[in-house]
């Protein structure tokens, strides 16, 4: 995407305000009139939270300007959602979030906004593998022989939460590989990997970073990752798709978004910026420990994936007869 200068886009601005657009909106002054507020719809100290401020301090330095992070957590990432979906289109107010984002529509068929329509999309920050993940003492060792023993059994599987990335993926792949199973969530990825560690469950889907310190010790054993290609973190690990199961991966993409109505030379203006934040190594060190992978587009394809995500994710949810509060 062609960078605006600074210059230019005050230009734009200008010229902008000759015509009748949004009250309220003051583009020359933008982004200096006043802190731009981000929100992350999660709890401090999350993995979405963490990514977006590693993104947003360098990219307040570039911009000029402070970035506030907000925390909104609840109901599955949608309250948050909900407060951004509503605010004025000014530039002033953005959204971080993730690929709960796309799953909202399913999980939450009474929400006050439009996931897709009340949005958009900005830029990506990259996406993060979950992983297949058995304790050793269920005794598989690939992918095949898991299968094979959950179309023998009701195995049960935990996750981060309902209508969580870590519910989707395993969702995508029980329905690809045509198995049933009991779903146990948790309120955190902690608490998921931990009662596979122990046994207590039989499997879970997790995000790569969360996982590789009990991988290495040897407590749980990578049987594929959900990604659409193999984890450079993980090599010999395949994707579920090589292992034989079509639609079965998952693109947990991280990233940031603005209400439906944001002048697009503040989308293309904020897509540059962050796109050079994203080309800083330490940006890209402090990312990779998040196991976040690369995953560029124009905000133009980021909101033609965003609306794939959601339409495959209430196709899952009727395919698996998925029922949520």
């Amino acid at each position: 995407m062609r960078f605006i200068h600074r210059r230019q886009f005050l230009t734009y601005s200008a010229a902008a305000l000759a015509t009748p657009a949004l009250p309220g909106v003051a583009f020359a002054d933008w982004p200096k009139d006043r802190p731009i507020r981000a929100l992350v719809p999660f709890n401090a100290g999350s993995s979405i939270d963490i990514i977006g401020r590693i993104v947003t301090d360098p990219l307040a330095k570039q911009l000029g300007q402070t970035i506030v992070i907000e925390n909104r957590g609840g109901a599955g990432g949608s309250i948050g959602s909900a407060m951004v979906a509503k605010a004025d289109p000014d530039g002033y107010t953005l959204l971080i979030n993730a690929a709960a984002h796309s799953g909202a529509p399913a999980a939450y068929p009474n929400l006050t906004y439009d996931a897709a329509k009340d949005f958009a999309c900005i830029a990506s920050f990259g996406s993060v593998p979950n992983v297949l993940l058995v304790a050793p003492s269920l005794g598989v060792k690939t992918v095949q022989e898991f299968v094979a023993k959950a179309k023998a059994g009701n195995l049960t599987y935990s996750s981060a939460g309902v209508g969580s990335a870590t519910h989707w993926a395993a969702e995508r792949f029980r329905v690809s590989a045509g198995f049933s199973g009991t779903h146990v969530p948790f309120r955190g990825g902690l608490e998921a990997l931990t009662e596979v560690m122990t046994g207590r469950v039989d499997f879970c889907f997790i995000g790569i970073s969360s996982s590789m310190p009990f991988i290495k010790e040897g407590k749980l054993i990578p049987l594929a990752v959900s990604s659409a290609k193999r984890s450079p973190s993980l090599p010999n690990v395949p994707t579920t798709v090589e292992a034989g199961f079509a639609n079965s991966d998952y693109n947990y993409w991280t990233g940031m978004l603005a209400p439906a109505k944001t002048p697009r030379a503040i989308i293309d203006t904020l897509h540059a910026e962050v796109t050079k934040v994203l080309a800083l190594p330490d940006v890209q060190q402090k990312l990779a420990v998040q196991g976040v992978e690369p995953q560029p587009m124009s905000p133009t394809e980021m909101d033609a994936m965003n609306k794939r995500e959601i339409e495959l994710n209430l196709k899952i949810a009727k395919e698996a007869g998925l029922k949520f509060n």
